[in-house]
């Protein structure tokens, strides 16, 4: 059954939150649990005619530059160029993606945001949403970008805020106001958390209808419900097993927000 996010009451946080947990129960992988969900969110989020109201749901996380696979280091450091990556820099990669666009539904597709370096605070300020995106969630840019155990340890069991946009359509926190434009995207809207690894990841929903505050604030604890899922799975792999390679199409400008 589905559900609207202009209508997000205490029935739709409670049932969503325990769809995701429920889904997360074959995950083998932390890429695999991702798709599972944003794709939850982009078939289930309906208006009361039935029509989708998500236009890309999309669901990031940071990694190491050393760890990533080989085809997500080359993209990186085409990314970064002609500056070097070490190989402790963390980037925010790609782990899934759904939406209106044939070439939004799987992350190889994306010609812009497979991973992106997040060399240095400075280099994460001068974009506006992941920078945004970071502080709603009540961390410090620092953490993210050189993740300390020690400052790590003081968000276990945290409830996260949310980024909340409501009206995207001349926001500066969404420099793609090409996409927004052309996609009429009304909000947009992010949740996440902090992996006990120290590790970044948010799910960010791009709407093209107007998402109430009171209802963006149930995404707090739908962020919760998120957490207790990727734990609940016990999977120690983000990637999932290599597929066939896959044709990238061009993706509208921003497309990621970021």
């Amino acid at each position: 059954m589905s559900f609207s996010l202009a209508q997000f009451g205490l029935k739709e946080m409670l049932r969503c939150g325990l769809d995701l947990r429920k889904g997360a129960g074959d995950a083998d992988s932390l890429e695999a649990l991702a798709q599972g969900v944003v794709r939850y969110f982009y078939d289930e989020c309906r208006d009361a005619g039935g029509a989708r109201e998500c236009v890309l749901a999309r669901f990031y996380k940071t990694h190491a530059y050393g760890e990533l696979p080989a085809e997500l280091q080359a993209f990186a450091r085409g990314a970064l160029a002609p500056a070097a990556p070490s190989d402790d820099m963390q980037c925010l990669a790609l782990l899934a993606t759904a939406g209106d666009e044939p070439e939004w539904n799987a992350r190889q597709s994306s010609r812009g945001h497979q991973a992106i370096p997040l060399a240095s605070v400075q280099v994460v300020e001068q974009a506006p949403m992941i920078a945004e995106l970071i502080r709603a969630m009540g961390l410090d840019v620092r953490v993210v970008v050189d993740p300390d155990p020690a400052l790590i340890r003081g968000t276990e069991g945290k409830t996260f805020n949310v980024f909340y946009v409501e009206q995207a359509l001349g926001s500066p926190h969404i420099p793609a106001q090409d996409f927004v434009a052309r996609y009429s995207v009304g909000s947009v809207l992010g949740f996440g958390g902090v992996l006990v690894t120290g590790e970044f990841y948010a799910v960010i929903l791009f709407t093209r209808v107007v998402i109430p505050a009171a209802s963006a604030d149930r995404f707090r604890n739908v962020a919760l419900d998120l957490k207790l899922a990727i734990s609940s799975t016990g999977v120690d792999r983000t990637f999932a097993a290599p597929s066939a390679t896959l044709v990238e199409p061009a993706e509208p400008a921003g497309a990621a927000g970021g």
